[in-house]
Formats: structure tokens, sequence, C-alpha cells
């Protein structure tokens, strides 16, 4: 689960973690609904406050940060963060400005749940840190770069001495003495080195107890003013299966991109939403992520990639519902069932086309335990059975109107 911006700086306030003073103007409730009338208009309540912000302020007409809440990366670059205000302006042009920009974000091409006001940082640096885990060691990494602000995974492939790791040993946490020299190679002085091993150790605390997957803070602001570490934009993740174990991060629509990437969701099946003209529905993920793959080198498009494999080798149904929700123009099914037998598959994918009657070409690759049954399954319902994934995904292709 991928926590907004604002969700974020909710638990770095609760953990101590310095962030801007701001407010959230919603668009939508929690669950994608327009809110009603009676709740006053997005200008009325981002006016209101920037008003609010600007009272607040201890340095007269603050300038302000109108940041759309979405899971997006180079939301600047994309016109979704701005900045509103300045030297000589009023409380009152600072509050026409802030709605203007909001104005301009909700009238592009994206679903923008609510609006965050930032009161802007004034600093002198601004660096990179996160916490991850770390898969093939077992254990977690910390990332800090110097030149926080920018793509880290483009600093990580042009410049990678750029960027500093620490791994964490989980059994032994975070050490004082690797956030004091962390914070030295990143060149902090005095203070402010202190500082950053207060804050690092807030954010593995606040990264374990949350059951994380990612704690980001790009970029982290070094105040000009001497005032310390304010965190500037917050990423958090948090692994889906310790979702159980956190009743205060419901599913919301508001978090997906569409109703079909929320109900997957909601069943547990891994799915993501895309504009093309084929909807995959493959039974393993490194098996749908070379599919996905084919599919391109074919000069096909993706709809949707969706895996029903593992637990879910029984809701083929299901997942057609959700492929079927798609405006795509081929739906093609390919698996590889071991455990997830081919047979079982089969019958579920027949009875799917049986009760859904889908209005678009359905190919079929389906191979693994029990295939000979899956394939006379197949037959019988008037599916072709196909037995090389290229040749599905050639066929696929054909069908959707790309390259032959």
């Amino acid at each position: 689960m991928k926590l907004f911006e604002f969700q974020g700086k909710e638990l770095f306030s609760r953990a101590g973690i310095a962030v801007p003073r701001s407010r959230l103007a919603r668009i939508t409730n929690p669950d994608g609904v327009p809110l009603a009338d009676g709740e006053g208009s997005l200008q009325e309540r981002l006016e209101a406050a920037a008003r609010e912000l600007a009272d607040q302020s201890s340095l007269g007409t603050p300038r302000l940060v109108v940041k759309a809440q979405l899971d997006m990366g180079g939301r600047g670059k994309a016109g979704l963060i701005t900045i509103a205000g300045g030297d000589g302006s009023s409380r009152d042009d600072l509050a026409r400005e802030v709605s203007q920009a909001a104005r301009q974000m909700v009238a592009g091409d994206y679903t923008i749940p609510a609006i965050l006001l930032e009161e802007a940082v004034a600093f002198n640096q601004e660096l990179y840190l996160s916490i991850s885990v770390d898969a093939p060691g077992g254990g977690y990494v910390l990332l800090a770069s110097a030149e926080g602000g920018v793509d880290i995974e483009t600093l990580a492939a042009e410049r990678p001495e750029a960027i500093q790791r620490i791994y964490i040993d989980p059994l032994r946490g975070l050490l004082p003495y690797q956030t004091r020299g962390l914070a030295y190679d990143l060149g902090l002085q005095g203070e402010l080195v202190r500082a950053f091993g207060d804050l690092a150790a807030r954010l593995y605390s606040l990264f374990l107890e949350n059951d994380a997957e990612l704690a980001e803070i790009n970029p982290l602001f070094v105040r000009s003013d001497g005032g310390g570490l304010v965190a500037g934009d917050a990423k958090v993740i948090i692994d889906d299966n310790s979702l159980h174990r956190h009743p205060e991060f419901p599913l919301l629509r508001e978090q997906y991109d569409s109703d079909a990437a929320f109900e997957a969701a909601r069943e547990g099946i891994p799915y993501l939403q895309f504009d093309g003209a084929i909807s995959l529905m493959c039974a393993g993920a490194g098996l749908a992520t070379t599919v996905f793959d084919l599919v391109n080198y074919e000069g096909g498009t993706v709809a949707n990639y969706l895996e029903f494999g593992g637990p879910n080798y029984n809701k083929a149904q299901r997942a057609m519902e959700l492929c079927l929700q798609n405006d795509s123009r081929v739906i093609l099914i390919v698996t590889f069932g071991t455990i997830a037998r081919a047979d079982v598959m089969a019958k579920g994918v027949v009875e799917a086309v049986k009760n859904l009657n889908p209005d678009r070409p359905i190919v079929t690759c389906l191979r693994g335990t029990n295939e000979e049954e899956a394939d006379a399954t197949l037959r019988a319902a008037g599916l072709e059975p196909l037995y090389n994934t290229e040749e599905a995904v050639r066929k696929a292709v054909a069908l959707a109107g790309g390259k032959a």
C-alpha cells in the first residue's frame, strides 16, 4: 500500500520528524466520491486554508507550496507542485494564487483526491534519505545522498558514488556510530550531525513499527535559519501482507487508479492498470512479467497486468471480471501451473467464459500439472489451447490490431 504524501507526513509528525506547517483541502472523500456542495467549494476551502497558514506564519505572508496528492513521481515536472506567494503578496493575493494553481492541476488529466498546502521552507541544502528492505542480505538498507530533490534512480544509474549505503542488521538495529559516520559523509557538521542521527533513528523506528517496505524523504531540507532538518516530502509504502496488523491503513478507493485496481486489491489479486489493448491474465508473477515484455516486443500494448497464480489460482472468474472492466480488445490468458494446477485453472476459465459471455476474443495458453485435462476442457468449450507462449502473444497482438 502506497500512502499519499500527507499520510506519510502524518506518520512522520507522530514519530517526531519535523514537517512543514500544512493544511489539506480534499476534493473527494476517501471513497473517491466528490465532496458535497454543503462542504464549500474547493476554491473556498483552499483560500481559507491559505489565509489560515498566512495568519500562523511568523514571516508575514509566507510562500506556500501547492501539491497535488496522488501516487506519482515527478509531480513537479508535471506541473502538480507549484509555489504561490512571495515578497509583497497580501493574504488575499496568496489565496487567489493558491486557488488558481489548484484549479489548473485539477483541470488536467489526473485524478487528484486532495491538495496539500505547505509553508515553503527556506533551506541551504537538500538531502536524500530512505530505508528499505534488503532482500538479498536478509536485512534493511539505508540510502542517503547529499544531492536530494532529484530522481534517485537516475542518480544511482549515472553517479552511484553519490549515494551512501548502510546495511542494517535487524538483530542489532541502526547503530549511532553508523548514522554519525553517514552524517559526516554527507558534509554535515556540528549540531546537524546529532540531528541527522536522531532523525534517521526515528525513521527506522517508523519503518519497523508500520511494517513498511520503504520510508523515504526526498528532499530532506537543511534549514537556512539553523532550525535543523525538515522532511520536504514523504513516501511510505506499507507491506500489503501486514495490513491485517494495521487497521489504521484501510484499503480506500482513492489510493487506486481505477475501480478494477481497487477491487483487485480487496481480493488480494496483484493488478496494475495500463491503457493498452491486451488484458493480461496470467498465473505466476514472473510469467506475467515475461508475457508483458513479450507483448511489447511484438508491438502490442497492455491494458492491465493481472496475476492469479498461487493462492488465487481458483479465482479465474473474478480475474476475468476485472479484465472485462478494461476497454481492451483481447484477453490473453497464460499460465504455468505446478502447485496451481492447469486443469483447475482451465475449468475456472471455461466457467468464467460461460457466466460472463465476454465481448472480446480469448487467447489461452495453459501449461503445467494436469495439462492434458486442461487441454480437453478448453477444447470442449470451444477455446483453442496453445502450447507456446510466444505464439499466444503473437496471436493476441494480431487480434488486437497490432503487429501480426
